[in-house]
């Protein structure tokens, strides 16, 4: 399916074809190459295998790290994918896109002793895709229950609970809004994270399991409620994560040429022809998290020939690793700190973005009254999601409200992943589905 951006053809400055295909194709590539097996065994051998292993630790979903490495190095890449999956089922998708320099990678004592950990995001990517080739799903279901359970949205968290309920022979129906299932992992990374169609394939791959059913185009609060769910299901999951975009508090936000990076990721994801994508001559991206930074290099690499990225607070605040953050400037994003959003100006569509340069006080932001104007044809907004259905549950902080493993306020109710406190990480969205789904497990059948 070839998308096209909404408005970009009818907005002066932002035009397709700025790089010729073969230029895109090697722009858009696989960001970290995939070890062949003789660069596993090196990178697998660097591992110390602790009794008492820091990485286990920092990892949301508890993968025996040293395990699947050592298994690695003795040349059974098979098996140490088995050790992935049993903790964390999207673990192809987690080793390509989960900020392990933060994580397990950063707890590694080879990055306390040398500064160079064990690049376990590669290796784990080694192990996945070794089993993940091969045909079968490495589970099987247990007896079948009898017990329908009905689970909202198929991203990670979705995904991650519905293949745990199967496997314990309950049946499960997804609902997901989108024509496509993955959640953010088919319309939210950057293209180059995830190549070759992969969050696609996982989700293939992760439905061979069986007792799954995925229906498409089916939003919470639009096509179906919680409380039919709750009449038609033995239990039911939330995993829809966040569906509206925060807005910008600038005056003249609403001028042409200001857009949702979310909007502007999911369209590249989903075209087959980069060269069909407009994109501003200079672009300005504001925000300080993953999104900014996917939207702003994916700008670059589709020819911008200025991007910024601004946030409003200094570089250590920013929720984008240091690795993302290098990782934007080495492809030409400049990086603006401490910098505000004041105004958009132009006439009728966006010409200028003027900031105010900020400081904290006491932990509060405040503006310094220097102001400072950037050229920009299009200005992508990447300053937050909010909850766009609730379906009447408490809410923490501006999501659903857990206790304990994903339990909602309402009976025969868990919820999961973006859309509850915590941390927008993939891993963590998987790791919240599947403890649910054990809970949701212990619920039916104790």
């Amino acid at each position: 399916m070839t998308s096209r951006h909404a408005t970009g053809p009818h907005i002066p400055g932002i035009a397709a074809g700025r790089i010729d295909a073969a230029t895109l194709h090697e722009n858009f590539a696989d960001l970290h190459a995939a070890y062949d097996p003789h660069e596993a065994a090196v990178a697998a051998d660097r591992c110390y295998f602790c009794h008492d292993a820091p990485c286990i630790t920092a990892c949301p979903t508890a993968i025996d790290i040293p395990l699947f490495i050592r298994q690695i190095a003795t040349g059974q890449p098979e098996a140490a994918a088995k050790t992935i999956f049993e903790q964390n089922i999207l673990g192809g998708m987690c080793a390509r896109v989960c900020p392990t320099e933060t994580l397990c990678e950063e707890a590694c004592v080879r990055e306390a002793a040398e500064g160079k950990p064990v690049e376990i995001g590669r290796l784990q990517r080694h192990a996945t895709d070794s089993l993940m080739a091969r045909q079968g799903h490495p589970f099987a279901r247990a007896a079948a229950t009898g017990k329908r359970v009905a689970v909202v949205g198929a991203g990670p968290a979705g995904l991650s609970c519905a293949h745990r309920l199967a496997m314990h022979g309950h049946d499960v129906t997804i609902y997901e809004a989108k024509p496509r299932a993955g959640g953010l992992n088919e319309y939210g990374i950057a293209a180059y994270k995830a190549t070759n169609d992969f969050a696609a394939r996982e989700v293939e791959w992760l439905l061979g399991i069986g007792g799954i059913t995925i229906e498409n185009g089916k939003a919470l609060g639009r096509d179906i409620t919680l409380e039919s769910l709750r009449a038609d299901y033995d239990a039911v999951f939330l995993g829809h994560g966040l569906g509206g975009v925060n807005g910008l508090d600038a005056e003249g936000a609403d001028r042409a040429g200001v857009e949702d990076a979310v909007d502007f990721i999911a369209t590249l994801r989903q075209s087959d022809d980069l060269t069909s994508l407009p994109v501003g001559r200079h672009v300005v991206v504001i925000g300080g998290g993953m999104t900014a930074v996917d939207a702003a290099v994916q700008s670059k690499l589709l020819g911008a020939e200025e991007v910024t990225l601004a946030y409003r607070r200094g570089r250590d605040r920013m929720g984008a690793s240091r690795f993302e953050q290098d990782l934007a400037a080495s492809k030409g994003v400049r990086l603006l700190f401490n910098v505000a959003p004041r105004a958009v100006h132009g006439n009728g569509t966006v010409r200028e973005i003027e900031f105010e340069y900020t400081h904290e006080v006491d932990g509060r932001l405040q503006g310094t009254g220097e102001t400072v104007r950037l050229p920009a044809d299009q200005v992508f907004r990447a300053i937050g999601q909010n909850l766009s259905e609730d379906a009447g549950l408490d809410r923490a902080g501006g999501k659903i409200a857990v206790t304990g493993p994903g339990r909602t306020s309402m009976q025969g109710v868990w919820a999961g992943g973006d859309c509850t406190p915590g941390e927008d990480l993939t891993v963590v969205a998987v790791a919240e589905g599947r403890d649910a789904a054990e809970d949701i497990n212990d619920a039916l059948v104790g």
